[in-house]
């Protein structure tokens, strides 16, 4: 067994690991890479990339649909789903080299494609490799979670990690879950021709402010996707292209083929984590606001150190690892600024507090500053009026944002860079914004919170007064 020593041991070539490892050895730092399946992880292979790719076929589709309204005729489109899969694997393709082995080892970095397990608290053993490190950095993610209904085993069902396989396109899909992954992927196939049921145990977009996730869901269901919610599944039966889905209650949804989306698992059951002495909890591996484990020579980032389960995170935790184990100074990660997308149209967008939250954690303090899409110029020569935002302010200071609405996943990027510095509602009312965009949006929200302090204000009114007499 050839033995190596390195500096960084990078156990996942995922977004964060990858981000961890070209950052490290562009430092001077050595580095080893261990993955034993795809480069590129989740996200590249099974994830953001994928989905999104399908998206966009379905918004040309409806798009098709949709064009009276800017004076061209409807079109009824033919949609080819396996040319729309081929336009998916495209998409991968091309961005595919800049995640590749041969990239890496172009950087300096040590590539090995075999599954690494901790052997003991300094050493991970890799195909024929016995590595040592004097920082182990884990980024092997996650995987979906498959819950435990009954007969689920004994029926065919995709993933998001099979469904990119999928040539022909589904009849009737049958969703469980209804979050982010079911969601987009539910609109996605009911615009490629598709019918499309989801089943939801609680509240469809649950995590998301329920009157702008309301206003996703009336979209969805003005497109034909049926949405059941609170309804718990307890049994799954039936063949391929013939599955039901029985629910507490009694009722029963059937169709042809069934997408289970009801969140991740972390990657952690081959990693021997107990001979390393790191401890593993609910979400995944426990690590502290550093993002070390119970082992101080080892960090755990992305999903598989639990807590928010998005690709920006992952690479977010690398830049605190690297601040960490390169430079030997404080880091700590925190999650109040970091934003998320649905990619549903509307698109819904998040960063801080919702409103619920913000007003359960600071009361009476906090002001909730709206803006409608409608009232935007842009939007409204685009037809994309519906939507608004909501502004979470505790003493001139936004402390969330929530956004419904086109180009909400662009908007949300603003106040993710007001939030992460702290700034105010001024600094967002002094930006000017070019006219017409969608971002002017954002603008518009901040003068919403200044405009009664103008406009309404009698003592404002009185120094107006005031200035315009003695004023030569």
């Amino acid at each position: 067994m050839e033995r190596i020593k390195t500096d960084i041991l990078v156990i996942g070539a995922g977004s964060g690991g990858l981000s961890v490892a070209a950052g490290a050895v562009q430092m001077g730092a050595s580095v080893v890479l261990l993955e034993e399946h795809k480069m590129g992880g989740d996200c590249l292979n099974y994830g953001c990339v994928p989905s999104k790719a399908l998206i966009a076929s379905g918004k040309v589709a409806h798009g098709m649909t949709q064009a009276r309204a800017y004076g061209i005729a409807d079109v009824t489109p033919h949609v080819d789903y396996a040319a729309a899969k081929d336009h998916v694997q495209g998409v991968i393709d091309q961005i595919a080299p800049v995640d590749s082995q041969e990239r890496f080892e172009a950087l300096g970095v040590r590539v090995i494609r075999a599954r690494g397990r901790f052997v003991s608290e300094t050493e991970v053993e890799a195909g024929e490799y016995l590595i040592t490190a004097r920082r182990v950095v884990i980024a092997t993610g996650s995987s979906p979670l498959i819950p435990p209904i009954p007969g689920l085993d004994r029926v065919p069902h995709l993933t998001n990690e099979t469904l990119w396989s999928l040539r022909e396109r589904p009849g009737h899909l049958l969703i469980i879950g209804g979050g982010p992954i079911g969601m987009e992927m539910a609109q996605a196939h009911r615009r490629l021709g598709s019918k499309v049921t989801v089943i939801e145990g609680l509240r469809a977009l649950g995590k998301d402010d329920p009157e702008l996730a309301g206003i996703v869901l009336d979209r969805l269901r003005g497109e034909g996707i049926e949405i059941a919610e609170h309804a718990l599944a307890r049994e799954v039966r039936g063949t391929e292209g013939a599955i039901e889905v029985e629910v507490e209650g009694g009722a029963v949804f059937r169709g042809t083929h069934l997408l289970v989306a009801v969140g991740r698992r972390a990657n952690t059951g081959s990693l021997d984590l107990e001979k390393a002495g790191i401890k593993t909890g609910r979400g995944g591996i426990e690590v502290d606001a550093s993002l070390k484990t119970t082992n101080r020579n080892v960090y755990a980032i992305g999903d598989v150190a639990g807590g928010l389960q998005f690709t920006h995170v992952a690479g977010y935790h690398a830049g605190i690892v690297i601040r960490s184990a390169l430079f030997g100074l404080p880091a700590r990660a925190s999650t109040g600024h970091i934003p998320w997308a649905t990619f549903t149209d509307p698109e819904l967008a998040q960063v801080g507090l919702t409103e619920e939250q913000a007003k359960k954690q600071h009361g009476l303090a906090v002001e909730v500053v709206r803006f409608h899409y409608n009232h935007n110029d842009r939007a409204i020569a685009e037809r994309r009026t519906t939507g608004l935002i909501k502004v979470m302010v505790l003493r001139g200071r936004p402390v969330g944002v929530s956004i419904v609405g086109h180009q909400a996943g662009e908007l949300i990027n603003l106040w993710a860079l007001v939030l992460a510095n702290k700034l105010k509602m001024k600094h967002v009312a002094n930006m000017v914004s070019p006219y017409p965009t969608i971002g002017e949006v954002n603008k518009r929200a901040a003068g919403a919170y200044f405009s009664p302090r103008l406009f309404e204000s009698i003592a404002v009114k009185r120094i107006v007064g005031f200035v315009q007499r003695w004023l030569p």
